[in-house]
């Protein structure tokens, strides 16, 4: 006795077919952007010193005493971001390859710019646990080693301009493939030149603004397009 197994019918294919894609992934991308800014202003904000403190690290760390939940919090928010980013990122790459011409570079590279912004997120938050124990032992600790680990606190997180990548890969795929919606192309060709801006000047940790933007608009595009019955799965 044989089994003959034959392959779905044509009307059951397109059903298939027609089945939205999951839009999980797509939040993701909101909620690293909305994350991001929220540690870069509100948690590294709340542990600015004032530049009449930077002669002398003592009074950096008298300056910072007391404040190490703050850094507890960047942390776990950091992780947070970088994991959300992550995940952003290879659904932004499943997106544009359903799009991108066949053998197109361009969904591999928006996922490696945004695996590198979460990779640096992870790099960057890294120091924030010495400089919790630093901060919850001020009696003991040299300020110079407070000094040090704030410089990079303030610094090497944000440095997220390896998502040029990301954004140029949509830029392109928009306006030369019609991959995504023409202004999502137009707002990514824009954050892509102020990113160019931002390392071409001493600033280069200020690439996390227009890196936070570009997740928070992209997300938006991605959550409104996938909603469209006129494009199902996309």
């Amino acid at each position: 006795m044989t089994t003959t197994l034959h392959p779905p019918a044509a009307t059951e294919r397109l059903a298939l077919d027609a089945r939205p894609a999951p839009r999980g992934w797509a939040w993701t991308g909101l909620g690293a952007g909305l994350g991001g800014l929220f540690i870069f202003i509100v948690i590294t904000g709340a542990l600015v010193v004032d530049t009449d403190l930077l002669r002398d690290n003592a009074l950096v760390l008298a300056e910072l005493d007391g404040k190490q939940g703050w850094v507890w919090a960047f942390q776990t928010t950091s992780f947070a971001v970088a994991i959300l980013t992550a995940i952003f990122g290879v659904g932004l790459r499943r997106r544009l390859a359903g799009q991108a011409p066949a053998g197109s570079l361009l969904p591999e590279l928006s996922a490696l710019g945004l695996a590198l912004v979460a990779a640096l997120t992870l790099v960057g938050g890294g120091i924030s646990t010495e400089m919790f124990h630093s901060l919850r032992n001020a009696d003991q600790v040299d300020p110079d080693t407070v000094g040090a680990q704030q410089a990079i606190f303030n610094t090497l997180a944000w440095v997220w301009a390896g998502g040029i990548l990301t954004t140029g890969s949509v830029a392109i795929a928009g306006l030369r493939h019609a991959s995504v919606g023409k202004g999502l192309a137009r707002f990514a060709a824009v954050m892509t030149f102020l990113i160019i801006v931002t390392q071409v000047t001493p600033f280069q940790y200020l690439a996390v603004a227009p890196m936070a933007l570009f997740l928070i608009v992209c997300s938006i595009s991605m959550l409104r397009s996938e909603r469209s019955p006129a494009n199902p799965g996309r």
